[in-house]
């Protein structure tokens, strides 16, 4: 995304006043903010109507739970960026968000610079997680690859083939880099570790960086 195009954001809470200083403090920051709603049902219909790059959502919405209206919104559109916004920091809340489709998790008590900050990262495909909640995450992911998957190892011969940079990038990001991180340690442009990440999604037909990141400790890069 250009520096000259505004990040497009929709900011979805039951609380109007919460609502309103969100949405005030992100215009204020230089974001476009495209559209608002207080509840999922409400949330589901202007999301898609205003077609916002991120969506800042809150869990508890009446209507419609959160995680519904995040896994609605991302299996229709795989280029929605879903930022949670939640005074839940509960495990299980915070992987059932993950698991709806939502690119990053930040308790409400982060401050107005951390959140900006974050929309700014999430717009561009970077998981953003309060302190603590990334590792959580990550070891779901290693637990669930633990498990037996049924015909594994049967199509991996089958798997598409990465270039050795794409595979380099894809390790990376299975160590939790962000891409400026990624950037910096290859010795390449940030645009440039976002295409490889596009490229390989294409090529694993996966929707985000969540199963990316999935994918690859599945097959161990995490430890590579």
């Amino acid at each position: 995304m250009s520096e000259q195009q505004r990040i497009r954001v929709m900011v979805v809470d039951d609380h109007p006043m919460w609502r309103d200083a969100v949405a005030r403090d992100l215009s204020e920051a230089g974001f476009d903010v495209v559209a608002t709603a207080g509840d999922g049902e409400q949330a589901v219909r202007r999301a898609q109507a205003a077609a916002p790059d991120v969506l800042v959502l809150d869990l508890n919405l009446p209507a419609k739970p959160g995680v519904r209206v995040c896994k609605e919104l991302v299996a229709a559109d795989p280029a929605l960026r879903v930022l949670v916004l939640s005074a839940s920091g509960e495990h299980a809340d915070v992987l059932e968000a993950v698991k709806s489709g939502a690119t990053g998790y930040l308790l409400k008590s982060a401050s107005t610079a951390e959140l900006i900050d974050a929309v700014r990262r999430t717009a561009v495909g970077d998981p953003v997680f309060t302190p603590g909640l990334a590792g959580l995450v990550l070891g779901e992911y290693r637990r669930l690859a633990g498990e037996p998957a049924s015909g594994a190892g049967a199509d991996e011969s089958k798997a598409p083939r990465l270039t050795e940079r794409e595979t380099e990038v894809l390790r990376l990001v299975a160590k939790g880099l962000s891409y400026k991180q990624i950037a910096e340690r290859l010795v390449i442009s940030h645009r440039t570790v976002q295409n490889h990440v596009q490229n390989t999604l294409g090529k694993l037909q996966l929707h985000n960086r969540v199963e990316l990141v999935r994918y690859a400790i599945e097959r161990g890069l995490d430890d590579a």
